[in-house]
């Protein structure tokens, strides 16, 4: 049986590629030949994946509850996927750069989308009755949300709004570190303490903050932003999906969290009920309260003065829906 030539073509690219692994291509064309077909259920390990919701109480609304957090954590891994590629690219070009932040923004816009499974999705006594076995834990400590902003801007643009204005860049990260405005969000307001929460998370992540702190000092999204060339930073799509980008997670990716919170944590008599990691969520999510941006070179000062402020008016008094 004669091979055609581009057959013949192929295999020798494939002995050309064989050759320096220390084994001749014979030798892999048996391991095809005793290797099985891959399925679909292999190779996304479904069996492992569908076994991975496991509730800790008896209410059915439960498993809705873990299984939306863990899509949203493997979005968060796409996210950081795709952010990587922007801080390795040495091109800079602002075609490349749009196109990841296009990306970027259709899995926030997802999940955003998605959101009122939280919201809507879900049995408020059952919520409310479920989530006291999950004490201490919280979404507060997801920590790959953390790892986003980092690689997203430098440390000092996440300062709490209070202090930020005293750092900068040429400040340690360690010092920036303890500045950073989400660790108000779960220290008691009367006694300044760090809640358990916090603790735990610290504990657990605050070395693998620093490393990717370290690691891309200088070299964030904003970084990478600011250093290109004229012409590319010039580029109004890119500047289009940057800002898209910081309205995603500053403003409409809180305000989803806010709409949970007021439909769970607001009773009908008016009174507040505490959040899981004993976060101060009112202080904590409202965007124009904090007013974080990765890029706030990007915004006017009218633009950051009113923050999420016209977002956050419409949710306070939210238009009567049902309690489905």
């Amino acid at each position: 049986m004669e091979i055609d030539p581009e057959t013949a073509a192929r295999i020798k690219k494939l002995e050309e590629k064989f050759k320096n692994s220390g084994q001749d291509l014979d030798s892999y064309l048996d391991g095809l030949l005793h290797d099985r077909y891959l399925t679909y259920w292999d190779y996304i390990h479904l069996d492992t994946l569908l076994s991975l919701q496991i509730p800790r109480t008896h209410f059915p609304d439960e498993e809705i509850f873990i299984g939306y957090h863990q899509i949203t954590e493997l979005y968060f891994k796409l996210i950081i996927h795709e952010l990587k590629q922007i801080l390795d690219d040495k091109l800079q070009e602002a075609d490349f750069f749009r196109k990841k932040m296009v990306r970027i923004n259709r899995y926030f816009q997802i999940l955003t989308d998605s959101f009122d499974v939280m919201i809507r999705g879900m049995d408020r006594d059952q919520f409310l009755k479920f989530r006291m076995s999950l004490l201490p834990a919280s979404g507060f400590q997801s920590a790959q949300f953390r790892m986003i902003e980092l690689y997203s801007t430098p440390m000092h643009h996440l300062a709490h709004a209070s202090v930020r204005e005293n750092f900068s860049e040429n400040d340690p990260l360690e010092v920036l570190f303890e500045q950073l405005y989400w660790k108000k969000g779960a220290t008691d307001i009367a006694s300044k303490e760090k809640t358990l929460t916090l603790r735990q998370f610290e504990y657990r992540y605050t070395p693998r903050f620093m490393r990717i702190a370290r690691d891309v000092s200088g070299n964030t999204l904003y970084h990478k932003y600011v250093k290109l060339p004229e012409d590319e930073k010039n580029n109004n799509l890119l500047i289009k999906e940057l800002r898209t980008f910081d309205v995603n997670i500053n403003v409409h990716w809180l305000l989803k969290h806010m709409g949970a919170a007021y439909r769970y944590l607001n009773s009908d008599k008016g009174k507040e009920i505490s959040a899981t990691g004993g976060t101060n969520w009112k202080q904590f999510l409202p965007p124009n309260f904090q007013k974080v941006q990765f890029f706030p070179n990007l915004w006017t000062p009218i633009e950051t003065e009113n923050w999420g402020r016209e977002w956050v008016a419409q949710l306070v008094t939210p238009k009567k829906s049902s309690k489905d």
